[in-house]
């Protein structure tokens, strides 16, 4: 069991992800792996793996940059490829963040 633990740690949020997805089709061996993977991404298991690869990438920049700043890169981002101020505020405003991290994004917004 420390192995499976050990393993599974090294690959960190992607790792996890991967095995509630596999405990979730109350299959067993290589039939759980497959079907884990293909429910986890678009595209069959192809997808799943690149869904993985995805949030392995975002889970790293989550946890060296903070939330805060990737939220504010965003829009600064979305800002410099010629969104209006306009969306950019509608899109802040939809987004699952606390009502002062919004209010941060529109502050930054103004500054750009």
């Amino acid at each position: 069991m420390e192995k499976i633990v050990s393993k599974v740690a090294g690959l960190g949020v992607p790792g996890l992800i991967l095995v509630v997805a596999i405990s979730a089709t109350g299959l067993a061996g290589g039939a759980a792996i497959t079907t884990a993977l293909a429910a986890i991404g678009p595209g069959g298991m192809i997808g799943g793996i690149v869904t993985l690869g995805v949030i392995a990438l975002l889970s790293e920049g989550l946890t060296e940059y903070g939330f805060d700043a990737i939220f504010t890169g965003v829009v600064k981002e979305l800002y410099k490829r010629g969104e209006n101020k306009a969306s950019i505020l509608r899109k802040i405003e939809k987004y699952p963040v606390s009502k002062s991290l919004k209010r941060k994004l529109k502050e930054e917004l103004e500054k750009v």
